[in-house]
């Protein structure tokens, strides 16, 4: 079992910096991540990176 399996993270400013890298990091323990930020399209490309875990 993944750190963070059956966990939902909320991140905000997640299109680029440190957001990204958040999301990046809770996804590769486990986690489903939920990107917010102003940059709507920075954080669709993240969302495709992540596939199902964003």
């Amino acid at each position: 079992m993944s750190r963070f399996e059956q966990r939902v993270g909320l991140v905000t400013g997640a299109a680029s910096g440190i957001g990204a890298a958040v999301s990046r990091a809770l996804v590769s323990e486990g986690a489903r991540v939920v990107l917010a930020d102003v940059d709507r399209a920075g954080a669709e490309r993240l969302a495709r990176e992540l596939g199902q875990g964003a």
